[in-house]
């Protein structure tokens, strides 16, 4: 007689699959496609108390073992995480492999210095980094071959598409096999269309650009993974408008490929070169994006500034020792801290000499 080959409760075997959601004290865990006869089954997890106490947490994108399976509840638990390759914070993804910047050429209007933005935040991460660019539809052909020729200049080759024709779509899912693909992008030019296109059963909700701001409207509340068809996941994140750059004044040049370009040949006079009115500068110039470095090189002086000013943390807090992983709680001003035992029994001593001198 032929045996059941799904496991159950009782006897199977720890798997390991990917997080695809979280929320809340559960994640969604999808079971690696290759797993025989279960591959592909979402299981519902919590995390093992273990876990829990040594502070490990489990997000979007992590690798993870899941065991005690109750397959037909679809629930099981996550027992261990594997090492991270990477980790984003904003949004949090682990293991993630590209970001995919998505911008619209119409409605709304392109605007070079905010995408300029994106770009130095993609690079921060330390990803590759590929630039799309939605709603070909709505500009002409000379519209489209100046913004290709202007952004090779930044040292980018955009995908060029139109999720409402279908222009490029299926050359961009190729694009972005066997890969964790971070969408990201201002609001509006259409990052949830996008994957709905790449993964018709996905049904994530869009909402059309708003009339009055000529930007885009919110829809995605959550990151997510979403399979591709052949293979890839992608992780649609919340839209947000302006991006964070947390960066030092070092990092920054780093940052541009066109300044990667002109250090790779030459060398500027001074090892420590901030690019911006030292002599004998090799990237201080005329091409187009030097005054989005000067303008973003102002915002990393600032915030490392604004961060070498905040007290430590130990100077605020103290760690708490009785607990197993580090955790810390404000320190007491001393008029409000209890008095040692050793420094009272030091005190006693001190006053205790000074009767017998007298």
């Amino acid at each position: 007689m032929q045996q059941n080959s799904t496991p159950t409760a009782s006897n199977s075997a720890r798997l390991v699959g990917t997080v695809i959601a979280v929320q809340a004290n559960f994640c969604q865990v999808q079971i690696d496609p290759d797993t025989l006869a279960v591959g592909g089954k979402l299981i519902l997890c919590t995390r093992r108390a273990r876990l829990q106490k040594i502070g490990v947490s489990a997000i979007v994108g992590d690798r993870v073992t899941i065991d005690e399976i109750d397959w037909q509840g679809s629930k099981g638990v996550v027992v261990d995480v594997f090492p991270r390759h990477s980790l984003l914070d904003r949004p949090p993804v682990a293991n993630a492999d590209r970001v995919l910047l998505v911008f619209a050429l119409a409605e709304p209007a392109l605007d070079p210095f905010l995408m300029s933005k994106f770009l130095v935040k993609a690079e921060s991460t330390g990803l590759q980094v590929s630039l799309c660019l939605n709603k070909s539809d709505l500009v002409t052909d000379i519209q489209r071959q100046e913004w290709c020729g202007r952004l090779a200049e930044w040292g980018y080759q955009p995908i060029v598409i139109s999720v409402e024709n279908g222009i490029g779509v299926k050359e961009l899912q190729i694009e972005l096999d066997r890969q964790i693909t971070v969408f990201a992008g201002h609001s509006g030019v259409g990052k949830s269309s996008l994957t709905n296109a790449l993964i018709p059963d996905s049904n994530i909700r869009v909402a059309t650009v708003s009339g009055k701001l000529s930007r885009g409207r919110h829809t995605t509340r959550h990151v997510q993974l979403f399979t591709l068809p052949t293979g890839g996941l992608i992780a649609d994140t919340p839209g947000f408008n302006q991006p964070d750059l947390t960066c030092s004044p070092t990092e920054l040049p780093g940052y541009f490929p066109e300044i990667r370009q002109r250090l790779a040949t030459a060398h500027c006079q001074f090892s420590d070169c901030t690019h911006r009115d030292e002599p004998n500068c090799v990237v201080r110039g005329d091409w187009e994006r030097y005054p989005h470095y000067l303008d973003f090189l102002a915002d990393s002086i600032a915030w490392e500034q604004q961060l070498q000013s905040q007290p430590k943390i130990e100077n605020n807090l103290k760690q708490k020792s009785s607990t197993g992983k580090k955790q810390y709680e404000p320190k007491l001003e001393s008029k409000y801290r209890q008095i040692s035992r050793h420094t009272i029994l030091q005190s006693l001593d001190e006053l205790s000499e000074e009767l017998d001198d007298d």
